[in-house]
C-alpha cells in the first residue's frame, strides 16, 4: 500500500475524444475530472468551447469548468493556483484526472511554471494598442528597447508574446525572462502520474471537427454567442477569441451565410488542432500516444 497520490493526464487536440475518455476513467475509478483547457474555464460558452454537458457533469465530479466570468482574463498562473487549492481540498486517495488541450497547463503540472505576477488588463490593452499597427520588425525593435533580454530569446516577435513581455516589464520592472528563469516546481511533483496524448488519424480528426460545428449550430451555439454579444465585452478578452465566436457573429450580422460560418470555423479549428499537435510533438514527445477517444470533445 502506498501513500503516493495519483493523477492521470489526458492531453490531445480538440475533437479527439478527451472528455469522453476522462469520463470513462472517472466512472471506473471514482476519480475527479479537472479541466486543463484554457477556454473551457469560462462561463457563457459551454457548447462553443465543447465543455462537458450538464448530463456528463452529473455522472462524475468535474472541476474548473465554466467557473470564470467571460468578462475576465484567466492566466496560467491563476489556473495553477486554483489547482493547488483543489489539491488541498480533495481526499488524497481519490485519483485526479486532468483533461484538456492547453499545453502550458500540462507543462505547469509536470515541469513547473514561471510565477509571473498578474498584469492589469488596462496595461495589457494599452500595450496591445501600441503595437497593433506595427510590423514584425518594428515589434521586435520595440521589445529590444524595453526588454532586450527577452527579445534575444525570441525568434519571431508575434503580437501576443511582445505584448506579454512589454506589459510584464512595465508592471514589474523585471524582464519576463527573469521570471521564466525562476521556474517553480511542477504541481504534481512527487505524485504517481500516468500520462497520455490522444493522437487520432488526421483524416478522422478533420471529419470529427467538421461534424462538430454542424452539431453546435443545431444545439445552442448561436444562442450562446448572442448572449456573449449582449454583454458588450472588450473584444481583446480571451473568451471573445474562442473559435466560433467571430464566425457566428459574422453570420448573425449578415456578413456570411450559415454554411460559410461553419466552413470558416471548421478551418480555424483544424488549424488550432495542428498547432496543438505540434506542441505535443515537441514538448510531450515521451508521453504515450493513444488512437482516439469517444465523443468528439
Amino acid at each position: 500500500m502506498t501513500n503516493q497520490r495519483r493523477a492521470v493526464l489526458i492531453a490531445g487536440p480538440t475533437a479527439s475524444g478527451k472528455s469522453a475518455l476522462a469520463l470513462e476513467r472517472a466512472r471506473a475509478t471514482g476519480g475527479i475530472i479537472i479541466n486543463a483547457d484554457a477556454m473551457q474555464v469560462y462561463d457563457t460558452l459551454r457548447i462553443v468551447t465543447a465543455r462537458p454537458s450538464a448530463e456528463d457533469e452529473a455522472l462524475a465530479e468535474h472541476r474548473l469548468y465554466g467557473t470564470v466570468p467571460a468578462s475576465e482574463r484567466f492566466s496560467t498562473g491563476q489556473w495553477v493556483r486554483a489547482v493547488q487549492g483543489l489539491l488541498e481540498e480533495f481526499d488524497p486517495d481519490r485519483e485526479l484526472i486532468f483533461v484538456g488541450g492547453t499545453g502550458l497547463y500540462f507543462d505547469a503540472l509536470t515541469n513547473g511554471f514561471a510565477d509571473v505576477p498578474e498584469i492589469s488588463p488596462e496595461l495589457t490593452l494599452q500595450v496591445q494598442q501600441e503595437i497593433q499597427a506595427l510590423e514584425e520588425p518594428q515589434r521586435m525593435a520595440l521589445l529590444e528597447a524595453e526588454d532586450p533580454i527577452t527579445a534575444q530569446g525570441l525568434k519571431v516577435a508575434d503580437p501576443q508574446r511582445v505584448t506579454r513581455a512589454i506589459a510584464v516589464k512595465r508592471a514589474t520592472g523585471r524582464a519576463l525572462s527573469s521570471f521564466q528563469d525562476d521556474q517553480q516546481p511542477g504541481v504534481l511533483e512527487g505524485w504517481s502520474v500516468e500520462r497520455m496524448v490522444l493522437s487520432p488519424d488526421r483524416a478522422v480528426l478533420r471529419e470529427r471537427i467538421a461534424r462538430r460545428f454542424e452539431v453546435m449550430f443545431a444545439t445552442g451555439a448561436v444562442a450562446e454567442v448572442e448572449a456573449l454579444r449582449a454583454l458588450d465585452l472588450d473584444p481583446s478578452l480571451p473568451v471573445m477569441k474562442a473559435i466560433g465566436v467571430r464566425e457566428i457573429s459574422d453570420w448573425l450580422d449578415g456578413v456570411c451565410s450559415r454554411e460559410e460560418a461553419i466552413a470558416l470555423a471548421t478551418i480555424a479549428t483544424q488549424q488550432y488542432a495542428k498547432r496543438q499537435r505540434t506542441w505535443f510533438r515537441n514538448r510531450m514527445a515521451d508521453w504515450p500516444r493513444l488512437g482516439l477517444g469517444g465523443a468528439s470533445t
